[in-house]
């Protein structure tokens, strides 16, 4: 099933005279098959793909989904990429996921 979404992502981009990398057709695939079940991106496959208030508030429906986890009092880790970004929180991702510790150099005692 991946291998087909990836190629009519390519088809559908060529029809229309882009070209893209080939990784990006396999992200898109990997996330809509990444539940087993094959998941479309539009509100509803992403409600079930993840649980976040904020990354659901950031495709469509803002306002709704935000409405709603306010009135049922729910709560967002901010675990993702997309919520990060809302919230404007640094990502622990790629270079940025973990902290450099400086090594000073031994001072010689003195004799």
């Amino acid at each position: 099933m991946r291998a087909t979404i990836m190629t009519e992502i390519k088809l559908v981009m060529e029809n229309h005279g882009m070209s893209i990398d080939r990784r990006h057709p396999m992200l898109v695939a990997d996330l809509m098959t990444s539940r087993g079940e094959v998941l479309g991106i539009t509100r509803h496959g992403l409600s079930k793909m993840k649980e976040s208030v904020l990354n659901l508030a950031s495709f469509e429906k803002t306002a709704d989904h935000l409405f709603d986890a306010a009135y049922f009092g729910q709560k967002d880790a901010i675990t993702g990429v997309s919520e990060s970004i809302i919230m404007g929180i640094p990502m622990a991702i790629g270079t940025g996921i973990f902290k450099l510790l400086h090594k000073y150099p031994l001072i010689p005692s003195l004799k």
